[in-house]
């Protein structure tokens, strides 16, 4: 379990309960029933992680408008640098993609996770069955 500041758990339980409506919907619509399981507004370190997958070491943070102003983007940079310091994969992602581009972030957040998973050798490892000698697959005639 990664160390956290006791003092954000308030924060974080009140957090979970007023969601913003782009981490409801995330959550709600896919994060929730994933097989790998992720927290919502998760304490790790200094910080509240918008969701959090321990298994695949992976942040996911959403962004509004208000992560655009310069000294916002200075303390993004940081937070990142410090999460990233602890292992982890910190992945930005702005409210409005999940407004226009939900599929696409669901896709791209669900092959995040699968490329950072331990991989089993029959995942890997492509099946011969069907395959002619040279491995290529077999033509129908």
């Amino acid at each position: 379990m990664k160390e956290y500041n006791r003092e954000n758990i308030p924060l974080a339980k009140m957090l979970r309960k007023n969601m913003t409506p782009w981490e409801r919907k995330l959550w709600h619509g896919f994060l929730r029933n994933y097989p790998v399981r992720f927290q919502r507004q998760k304490a790790i370190g200094n910080y509240i992680a918008d969701f959090y997958c321990a298994k695949a070491r992976l942040i996911l943070e959403l962004d509004g408008s208000g992560h655009c102003a310069p000294e916002q983007e200075i303390k993004d940079e940081l937070r990142t640098n410090d999460l990233q310091s602890m292992n982890l994969t910190v992945i930005r992602i702005s409210n409005l993609d999940v407004d226009r581009r939900f599929h696409g972030v669901c896709e791209y957040i669900d092959r995040i996770v699968k490329n950072s998973l331990p991989q089993s050798p029959s995942v890997t490892a492509p099946s011969s069955e069907g395959a002619s000698e040279d491995g290529a697959p077999k033509q129908k005639s």
